[in-house]
């Protein structure tokens, strides 16, 4: 895959890895909307100036991670790769520049991503659903700790 620019979406809270110490996962999209999963990350080793943001553009130096069965699943060429970054798409615009590479692909039947998450040659893990209807919405104040 060689250097891939990705429009880093999601970051979860790092793990403990006997391995590496700690780690994250990040999720994103490619330039054509498509989504990738890159894992593992020692995120907080890496240089105060390479520790990406939501919505940064980052380039990294990919492969496709055989351990994981699932189709997006890629991680770094060595855990030293370095992140560069080299965009970041803000909110001064009413998030249009997210929306052109984040909605590329909504999906809207949800039986449809269901199939696709079991089939074999695409094992979709991830996705943009967009529902037919929303039936409940409900925000609760709950006490910080």
């Amino acid at each position: 895959m060689a250097l891939t620019r990705v429009l880093v979406a999601v970051k979860t809270y790092p793990t403990l890895s006997s391995k590496y110490d700690e780690l994250v996962c990040t999720a994103g999209f490619l330039e054509d909307g498509s989504w990738i999963r890159i894992y593992p990350i020692p995120f907080r080793k890496l240089e105060y100036d390479k520790q990406y943001s939501k919505y940064d553009w980052i380039e990294v130096d990919l492969e496709k991670n055989n351990s994981d069965f699932r189709f997006e699943s890629h991680k770094p060429k060595s855990i030293e790769t370095a992140f560069n970054i080299a965009e970041h798409l803000g909110t001064e615009d009413s998030w249009r520049l997210r929306k052109e590479v984040v909605l590329k692909n909504v999906h809207t039947n949800m039986t449809e991503l269901v199939a696709q998450a079991k089939d074999p040659t695409k094992y979709t893990s991830l996705a943009v659903f967009k529902p037919k209807e929303i039936l409940d919405f409900k925000i609760e104040k709950v006490d910080r700790v």
